[in-house]
């Protein structure tokens, strides 16, 4: 029994030092805040900074703040660094997801739900088909993402959509339209990030009230990297699929899926910090889970 828990560790604390590595390796081909992104709300609270090469969002008790890409993509692998709002972050929300527009919209979220200090941050993951969402699965971090930056990175390809921190992956959502299961395949998306108050819901349910003397609260970005297929503003979906952001990428990303080594880390990662997993949310759904729940999360 000892061997095995002395195992157990060693094998934790290897895969905590592959991502301190990994984190200094993985530095996404980085673009440039002023010619990729624009700032559509907050009123002044979002700044890019060194060049293009960072942005911060601000929030405070008037507005938060936010950013979009200029760009359209209908599927791609999308990077960014964050820095997340250290010390006392309760009742805010710093985000980084894609999303189209109008009724029946496609989505696919990062959120990072704050927290009184001291206590862990929830990576709150969700995709949304047709309109339709509620496949949330939580997670709590193996480091302190307030203490340095770390890569967020979601792969969205027509067979599935990969979430990843440090390269290390979290969650993977697979099409399984063949069974029903809506997925994001022919809306195109822009990226957006914010940062902005929810302390009805954010933290502990909402028992965690935004501390205003606190303010601002402020999150930082920088490496976005998007590399996907570029989608002219009201295009048809036929057109984007030509155009990738990078001609000179190998694409990997369109038929990105796990190795071994892959499904081992997300195996840990789903066993030892997942908070929440709506496939066994019994309460929540009594009538029953959805199909793809079923299968074999690895």
């Amino acid at each position: 029994m000892a061997t095995f828990s002395n195992s157990r560790a060693l094998s934790n604390l290897a895969v905590v030092l592959v991502s301190i590595v990994i984190t200094s390796l993985v530095t996404p081909s980085a673009g440039n805040f002023n010619t990729d992104v624009d700032i559509n709300w907050g009123d002044g609270r979002g700044k890019i900074l060194d060049g293009g090469r960072l942005l911060t969002l601000s929030l405070d008790q008037y507005s938060g703040s936010g950013f979009q890409s200029k760009n359209e993509y209908l599927f791609g692998r999308f990077d960014m660094q964050l820095k997340l709002v250290p010390g006392d972050s309760a009742g805010t929300v710093t985000t980084f997801f894609l999303s189209s527009q109008g009724d029946g919209h496609d989505e696919i979220d990062f959120e990072f739900l704050g927290n009184a200090s001291g206590e862990p941050y929830t990576v709150h993951t969700n995709v949304y088909s047709q309109g339709k969402g509620n496949k949330e699965q939580q997670f709590h971090l193996w480091f302190d993402p307030t203490a340095a930056f770390h890569t967020y990175s979601i792969v969205w390809n027509s067979q599935r959509i990969i979430f990843l921190v440090d390269n290390i992956p979290i969650r993977v959502f697979n099409n399984n339209q063949a069974i029903g299961i809506p997925f994001p395949t022919n809306q195109p998306m822009r990226v957006y990030c914010s940062l902005w108050n929810a302390d009805d819901w954010a933290t502990q349910g909402g028992r965690i009230k935004t501390d205003w003397t606190k303010a601002p609260f402020t999150a930082y970005y920088r490496n976005f990297n998007a590399n996907g297929n570029v989608c002219a503003s009201g295009s048809n979906v036929g057109s984007c699929a030509s155009k990738s952001v990078d001609s000179s990428s190998s694409g990997s990303w369109q038929t990105q899926e796990l190795d071994a080594k892959g499904r081992n880390r997300l195996r840990w990662v789903q066993q030892k910090h997942m908070v929440y997993n709506y496939c066994a949310d019994v309460q929540r759904f009594p009538q029953g889970f959805s199909a793809e729940c079923k299968r074999s999360r690895f």
